[in-house]
């Protein structure tokens, strides 16, 4: 069996890395706020605190940690939370994961570890659209795989930022392969469906699971770029946005478009379920919920 160790440890240290960056570009975003009815509060700062895993067996079982701003003048609430957990995967979870990959044996050597960094933004302007970013590695000792991608949540769709976004977005994908962006746009359109309403989350972006070519360098390469991409996406967006008018009305819809986005999150969300399947921190794992939502 081919040794990860250092692998699995660039991996988890990128995600750091780009959570770094993250965080440093948001507490920039507020630090430019001056107008609008929140330019008087003070300009929000990232808090982190550390999480663990409770998995099954004994000992550490790795952990995150969570990055949260809360009450700021751009950002009424956004979680950048990384994480390296290992352990034992329970049945449900080998379950999902043999049907998905058709891992034999996996029963034999359940053991698992996956890292990645896991993003979402809800704003207070209505009119700065909300977000989601995700990136992760997960190994087992039967195969591996990289799994993310982005995806952009207006209360109303402006179709130049849509088209702004996704177009950042293919340029990614396209320096590694011409076929990433419809495949995984396509994919997204799919993913973020929230079925019971019949509507997307949101308008779009890319999503991809499962990706293993063989190459573990290039798809590394690429998960990185995707990440890099999320910054390229999303501030430009909401520097143009942050400053516009918006009214009670539009407050209202908003709130009403986050509960639409908890019941996705809650019901339909891939990550939700692993977080809690394996025993990882519920706040960590819940941080996605917005910090206000309505349901009419």
């Amino acid at each position: 069996m081919e040794d990860f160790t250092e692998r699995k440890a660039r991996a988890a240290a990128w995600f750091s890395e780009l959570r770094d960056a993250i965080c440093a570009a948001f507490e920039r975003l507020e630090d430019m706020q001056e107008t609008g009815p929140h330019a008087h509060l003070p300009a929000g700062r990232f808090e982190r605190k550390e999480t663990r895993r409770a998995g099954e067996g004994e000992g550490d079982q790795g952990g995150g940690v969570m990055s949260v701003m809360r009450g700021g003048r751009v950002f009424e609430k956004v979680g950048v939370n990384v994480s390296a957990v290992y352990g034992v995967l329970g049945p449900q979870a080998q379950r999902s994961l043999t049907a998905r990959h058709e891992l034999e044996g996996l029963a034999d050597d359940p053991r698992f570890w996956a890292s990645g960094i896991s993003l979402v933004a809800h704003m207070r302007s209505p009119k700065t659209p909300a977000v989601h970013m995700n990136t992760r590695m997960f190994w087992t000792p039967r195969g591996w795989w990289f799994g993310g991608g982005s995806d952009l949540n207006p209360m109303v769709e402006v179709p130049e930022d849509t088209a702004f976004f996704h177009d950042t977005l293919r340029a990614a994908c396209d320096r590694h392969d011409p076929a990433y962006y419809p495949k995984f746009k396509a994919w997204a359109d799919d993913y973020f469906m929230i079925r019971h309403w019949n509507e997307p989350r949101g308008v779009g972006g890319i999503f991809y699971d499962d990706l293993c070519t063989g190459d573990w360098e290039a798809d590394f390469a690429f998960t990185q770029d995707v990440g890099r991409a999320f910054l390229d996406a999303f501030v430009p967006l909401t520097e143009k946005r942050m400053g516009e008018s918006w009214t009670a009305e539009d407050r209202e819809w908003q709130l009403v478009k986050r509960g639409r986005y908890a019941e996705f999150n809650l019901v339909y969300d891939r990550g939700t379920q692993f977080g809690l399947q394996t025993g990882h921190n519920p706040e960590a794992v819940l941080m996605s919920l917005p910090p206000e939502a309505k349901w009419p």
